[in-house]
């Protein structure tokens, strides 16, 4: 199991210890592509009605294979650029 987090923990997707409700799974996955948490949650649940399939085992799933953020890590969010202010 280590070497899947330290695979997902490479790609930047680690669940945050702020800014979360339940396993932080949501506010890792809206982080990683650039989003707030609450329009994260949206979009994961909108996807979750369209996909067919087993919706209730890919959050638990994720929740297990995505690594919570280490103490000091920097977010995922600091590392990449940002658009400069208009």
């Amino acid at each position: 199991m280590g070497s899947i987090h330290n695979l997902f923990r490479n790609q930047g997707l680690t669940r945050p210890s702020d800014g979360r409700i339940l396993g932080g799974v949501c506010a890792g996955l809206g982080r990683r592509i650039g989003l707030d948490p609450w329009p994260a949650r949206l979009l994961f649940v909108l996807l979750l009605l369209v996909l067919p399939g087993c919706q209730v085992l890919l959050y638990p799933v994720l929740w297990i294979v995505m690594p919570k953020d280490q103490p000091g890590e920097v977010g995922v969010s600091s590392t990449f650029p940002t658009a400069p202010p208009a």
